[in-house]
């Protein structure tokens, strides 16, 4: 174990989730550009869908395969290279003059966040004695909400007042100071290197294991269907605000600021709830409230600006409160020894699952005549009907617990 004194530690943690934050815009910011990215490229909400999952697609498999070569290498050599890369991925976004390019360039985006993401958390496991690591993930889970409440307004207000581009050039310059501060903070990290490193005859078979055994596959089934679920809606808020009821594409950080900032006060008091119902009730109970807002955004009826602004924290606090309890639950299927195999390979499904919703979503939309987007109401009932799919499914996901013969007198737990 890595010994750094209290103030580098701390300087190190707040570095990494400046990167976190960086890599989780990257993915958010795309959604809320819909609108002007269609425009600037005459494509059809399809298309648009194709490069949100394009990201997301390779951002699941890119993290996946990590595993197979992470450990290979120094953590600092490495998080710097793939960071560089990073920048240039979203310089290639940014200056992306066809659709074609932009597709590219978000794929190349996502297989650089994919790996970015995996060896932030390999810095904070080899760095962080296992007493702290809860607190110090809390600090990297700060970047989710400074994503949501800051760098999404922020990128849509810049992109409203300059092009769709100008986020873009904002993660690039984001992204290269912080990677230029990383090669000042982060230490060489190679204690993982001193032992033989193992080979991939082993290391696939493991990975296969992991990914086969039928406890781990029901979770990653309901990962995957909720996923879907809620990416058949979230993409397409935008396009459809602006397309179907004259939103303007700067009032639309109102949105996500209120809606952002809603989700920082109720997390936590969901995943109370969790702790103290059980993750699988308050699941439940999550997605079955969460289907009415779900299909009020998708039928949305015409409303002035103010009203969609007191709705939209409603709509997102539902679709966050589903998965705080989701991933809790996730967090007792695997035993202890591979808890952060299974935690890595979950995130996976879930970038690839956000891609298929995404993908099928668009597919589902269509532009008209007055450029109003039909469809989406399709979307909706379609979510809503594999979120019970979920609701149903929760039965099947077993624990550690459950798992082990019961003994007399032994309570088991979540």
């Amino acid at each position: 174990m890595y010994t750094l004194d209290a103030a580098r530690e701390r300087r190190l943690l707040w570095l990494l989730a400046l990167t976190q934050f960086t890599i989780i815009m990257d993915f958010m910011i795309m959604m809320p550009l819909g609108p002007q990215i269609m425009t600037a490229f005459q494509i059809t909400p399809a298309a648009f869908a194709g490069a949100v999952s394009a990201y997301s697609w390779c951002s699941g498999l890119s993290g996946l395969l990590a595993a197979t070569y992470i450990d290979r290498f120094d953590r600092r050599r490495l998080l710097l290279t793939i960071y560089a890369l990073f920048v240039l991925a979203n310089l290639a976004c940014a200056l992306a003059s066809s659709y074609p390019l932009l597709l590219a360039a978000r794929a190349f985006a996502g297989i650089t966040g994919g790996v970015l993401g995996s060896v932030v958390m390999a810095i904070v496991g080899d760095v962080i004695p296992a007493a702290r690591r809860g607190a110090a993930m809390g600090i990297i889970m700060t970047a989710f909400s400074l994503a949501a409440v800051v760098g999404v307004p922020a990128g849509v207000l810049i992109g409203a007042h300059f092009t769709w581009a100008a986020p873009f050039f904002l993660l690039v310059l984001l992204s290269g100071v912080f990677c230029l501060a990383a090669s000042r903070v982060v230490p060489s990290l190679t204690l993982h290197l001193s032992g033989r490193p193992r080979p991939l005859a082993e290391v696939v078979p493991d990975l296969w294991r992991l990914l086969t055994n039928p406890r781990h596959m029901n979770a990653f089934a309901l990962t995957f269907t909720m996923m879907v679920s809620h990416m058949l809606v979230i993409p397409f808020i935008s396009p459809i605000l602006v397309a179907n009821h004259g939103v303007l594409p700067g009032q639309l950080s109102w949105l996500y600021l209120f809606g952002g900032a809603a989700t920082l006060f109720t997390s936590r008091a969901v995943g109370r709830l969790a702790d103290r119902y059980g993750s699988r009730n308050v699941f439940r109970i999550a997605v079955c409230i969460s289907a009415l807002p779900v299909l009020f955004v998708t039928h949305l009826p015409a409303l002035p600006f103010i009203a969609m602004v007191l709705f939209f924290p409603f709509f997102m606090v539902a679709m966050s409160s589903r998965m705080v309890p989701m991933q809790a639950l996730l967090t007792t299927v695997p035993e202890p020894a591979q808890r952060g195999a299974f935690l890595s390979a979950n995130s996976a499904l879930q970038a690839v699952g956000t891609g298929c919703g995404a993908w099928f979503g668009g597919l589902l939309l269509s532009t008209q005549a007055d450029g109003r987007i039909a469809g989406y109401g399709t979307a909706g009932w379609l979510a809503v009907a594999l979120a019970l799919v979920v609701v149903l499914w929760v039965t099947r996901i077993k624990s550690t617990a459950d798992n082990r013969t019961a003994l007399p007198g032994l309570a088991s737990t979540e």
